[in-house]
């Protein structure tokens, strides 16, 4: 029987614009009834009653995750007891993840199927990684014969690196991934991504790690904590006749990265860098000041941009000729989403936005913006 009063219990933080203040709270987490409750650190008081809150789910609480409460997104930064950590530890596990070379053109696809194999998407970037850091990632496999194959074939072009997070999310993606071996995979696992995207042992489409230390050691090279000072390989960002496409932070809440990413390839739009940033207030205000005092909405655009993980892509087109930043635009569609319904629904705006703050996605207005936006973020935040 389920204990009604079994909780789980974590710290957390919510920046309060009106005030100024980080404000860092007990967050206790009810799976019987899937209600929360806050406790205000500083003022020893309840700040939150238990409460039910619409859209909270039990895998929505993680370390890392956001969680929007009453509208406050809420970050997550660490356990705030032994039990709640010895539960969800070995419950919900981390796992690396690579999309290679020969499908990052299908990422969208890749992406939208691990979304609904219940894996959530923490971290993501698109690298290129040189012979030497492509030696590191299969150091233990350097006995294998074909090793060298597989070497030059993992630096041989852009790669998009995953952190996942799940149940059991290591097994998990190993399911969903299908068995290396390529004449194996067809008969096993028909529906798996291997199967689908994979050509041969080596050209078959992603990578996992194969345990929890491979796992851990494969996070913190690739995306390292930002305590141990350490920097992952850069991106791929190239600066060069592009525009910035900004996936919001509600929509990335809404779980529809893979759904924009593939709509934006299926268009015929190359995605030459992807990576999640996390945007603080001041960031936020400068990136967006052009728009202060020339749109009503300045302020609550400031507030979704900082208000969870975003993600960022440099977006190019194969026909150098082809005029990116202007037919990009077209694909977002009009700001607002209900107009963007009425006249242009097949647009990213119209099919993902819910207001027009909350429109899915931001992209360059100007074609000078373009490449200032993108190397805002892949150049100054990246490196700050």
């Amino acid at each position: 029987m389920t204990d009604m009063n079994e909780k789980y219990t974590f710290e957390a933080e919510w920046y309060d614009k009106v005030a100024s203040v980080l404000k860092k709270f007990y967050l206790y987490y009810y799976p019987f009834d899937n209600t929360v409750e806050l406790f205000d650190l500083k003022t020893k008081k309840t700040f939150l009653k238990r409460s039910k809150c619409e859209g909270i789910q039990a895998r929505d609480f993680y370390i890392g995750g956001i969680v929007t409460i009453f509208s406050r997104n809420i970050k997550i930064t660490n356990y705030a007891d032994c039990a709640t950590q010895t539960k969800l530890q070995k419950k919900m596990q981390k796992t690396f993840a690579i999309v290679k070379p020969c499908v990052v053109d299908k990422l969208g696809e890749i992406l939208k199927i691990i979304i609904s194999s219940q894996l959530h998407i923490v971290n993501i970037k698109m690298i290129k990684l040189s012979y030497e850091q492509a030696m590191e990632l299969y150091h233990d496999k350097k006995e294998e014969t074909n090793i060298a194959y597989m070497v030059n074939y993992i630096a041989s072009g852009p790669i998009v690196t995953l952190e996942l997070i799940g149940d059991s999310a290591i097994t998990r993606w190993q399911e969903v991934m299908g068995p290396e071996d390529s004449k194996e995979v067809i008969a096993k696992a028909p529906s798996s991504i291997r199967a689908l995207y994979g050509k041969d042992d080596i050209h078959n489409a992603v990578h996992g790690s194969e345990n929890e230390k491979a796992a851990e050691k494969e996070l913190e090279y690739f995306f390292p904590s930002p305590k141990s000072g350490k920097k992952g390989p850069t991106n791929t960002a190239t600066l060069e006749n592009c525009i910035c496409c900004i996936i919001k932070p509600h929509a990335i809440q809404a779980k529809l990265i893979g759904n924009i990413v593939d709509d934006i390839q299926k268009a015929g739009y190359t995605i030459s860098a992807i990576q999640q940033f996390f945007v603080n207030p001041f960031d936020a205000e400068e990136f967006l000041e052009v728009y202060k005092g020339v749109l009503p909405d300045y302020a609550a655009m400031v507030e979704e941009l900082q208000s969870g993980p975003c993600i960022v892509m440099e977006i190019k087109h194969k026909d150098e000729k082809f005029d990116v930043q202007a037919e990009f635009r077209k694909l977002c569609g009009p700001m607002d989403p209900d107009i963007a319904r009425q006249v242009r629904p097949d647009t990213l705006r119209a099919k993902y936005g819910k207001t027009k703050v909350q429109n899915a996605v931001h992209c360059s207005d100007l074609p000078e913006d373009g490449i200032l936006e993108v190397e805002y973020f892949f150049k100054i935040l990246e490196n700050s």
